[in-house]
């Protein structure tokens, strides 16, 4: 293989994975309703796929390993897509979770963090149990899991993802200043 076609290689391979992110990304926006995000996304996902497809049907015939990197791109960039829109965590997620002991602590410290939270009593298969409910940005996710283990590392929970959210609470770390503070009081 000489540098060009090398090159040229490396450049299908990285537009590829950049239009398949971007698609990933997408098609997670449309789904959480972001109709702006997901039309600018669609938007540069398909004028890069335009420029890779271009290239590669222009000289797939007489390089066939640009297939390869148009394969190999398209494979990294699902991949990179599922990463990047989990670093991103658009939405919310409802957490439930069951403990048999510790549940009245988890919730305590859930409120303490600012998070609200709603607790009922239950009957497990062992005996009374209390489940915790709580909805939070799916960003905050592993820090709130975090709290959890912490107190009962063997409580059960279960995540699912916040179709429609009427009302969130968030935990603020500090008051609000500056020009936030101003807006708040109006």
């Amino acid at each position: 293989m000489d540098w060009p076609t090398l090159i040229t290689g490396i450049i299908v391979c990285l537009a590829r994975i950049a239009d398949v992110t971007l698609g990933t990304v997408r098609t997670i926006s449309i789904v959480h309703g972001r109709t702006k995000t997901a039309f600018l996304l669609g938007f540069v996902e398909i004028s890069l796929w335009i420029f890779v497809v271009a290239k590669v049907l222009q000289e797939v015939a007489t390089k066939p390993v640009l297939a390869l990197f148009y394969a190999l791109g398209f494979s990294t960039g699902n991949v990179v897509g599922i990463l990047l829109e989990k670093r991103i965590a658009f939405g919310y997620t409802v957490l439930r979770v069951i403990s048999q002991e510790k549940g009245e602590s988890i919730a305590e410290q859930l409120r303490t963090a600012g998070y609200a939270v709603t607790t009922f009593l239950g009957e497990g298969m062992s005996g009374p149990v209390c489940m915790i409910y709580v909805v939070i940005p799916r960003k905050e996710l592993n820090g709130v899991l975090s709290m959890v283990k912490e107190i009962s590392p063997e409580a059960f929970y279960i995540t699912e993802r916040a179709g429609s959210v009427s009302k969130i609470y968030r935990p603020t770390m500090q008051p609000s200043t500056g020009w936030r503070a101003v807006m708040k009081k109006k």
